[in-house]
């Protein structure tokens, strides 16, 4: 089975988001924990989670995916952003535990001129500062394109992370298509030579989602623009071979393309289409 689902308002609560899944013929979705450019969020409520997760274990829904918020920056020079990024991650991963067993997904931020060292060092303090032994959500580390001063485009620069991370074992990763083509990792012609390397260093036992998305972008850009599946650079073929690779097949698949809920619809049934279930 192809676990796959798109981006949903979280809003309404989870079993909206649950049915709505249903609707663009999913088993999985990704969701914002607050306004995606900051602010509070909502209370959670205590019942609609409860109720999801009785639901999605009985429908064999595959993990869900929280997305923190862009204005978030784990490795920032300003001591009051910084102390914003930890609280927020602080509190996200709190709300999570509402519905355990799932996955939070973080950018991990830019040095803002600071200097790769420094911002590993201080995304790795964030994480010292959150992450809980009794936690029972998986924390992932998003590949990144490599624009500006972004720390996470290089597999090295995650797995440093990681190593200088106590509890290292609540670390994995979100693998973000567009961004890992645009970072100059070649998934297009030869999407088993990038593996072998992510395998190589940081180990595939690590990857826990990918964000499928074509990209606008020619490769090695180090920028971030996303593109519907088929449409970018990528194209159909490269997405067939993502979907079916014997590394990858298993994975949860969360879409981040430029669509309302019709065009995601479409898109799950053209990557459904594609999947090889045999």
């Amino acid at each position: 089975m192809l676990n796959i689902g798109c981006f949903l308002s979280i809003s309404k609560g989870y079993m909206h988001c649950l049915k709505e899944t249903e609707y663009v013929g999913g088993n999985t979705f990704q969701f914002f924990t607050r306004n995606p450019r900051g602010g509070g969020a909502k209370p959670v409520d205590e019942k609609d989670a409860a109720e999801f997760v009785k639901a999605a274990e009985e429908k064999g829904f595959a993990k869900i995916l929280a997305h923190a918020p862009y204005t978030l920056n784990p490795c920032a020079a300003a001591e009051n952003v910084w102390e914003f990024t930890r609280n927020t991650m602080a509190d996200d991963i709190a709300r999570m535990e509402y519905i355990p067993g799932n996955m939070y997904n973080f950018h991990p931020g830019s040095h803002v001129g600071q200097g790769i060292e420094t911002g590993i060092s201080k995304i790795s303090d964030t994480l010292n500062a959150i992450l809980k032994p009794d936690m029972h959500t998986t924390v992932l580390l998003e590949t990144m394109a490599g624009k500006g001063s972004e720390v996470g485009s290089r597999f090295e620069e995650l797995r440093e992370i990681m190593d200088r991370t106590e509890l290292s074992d609540k670390l994995g990763v979100c693998l973000d298509t567009c961004h890992v083509y645009d970072a100059g990792y070649d998934i297009l012609n030869d999407l088993d030579g990038v593996l072998h390397k992510f395998d190589d260093i940081i180990g595939l036992e690590r990857l826990n989602a990918i964000h499928i998305n074509d990209t606008k972008n020619l490769f090695e850009s180090h920028k971030d623009r996303h593109e519907k599946i088929g449409e970018g650079h990528l194209g159909k073929d490269a997405f067939k071979r993502i979907i079916n690779h014997e590394k990858l097949r298993d994975l949860p698949f969360f879409l981040e393309t430029p669509n309302d809920i019709e065009g995601y619809k479409a898109e799950i049934s053209l990557l459904k289409e594609m999947y090889d279930a045999g």
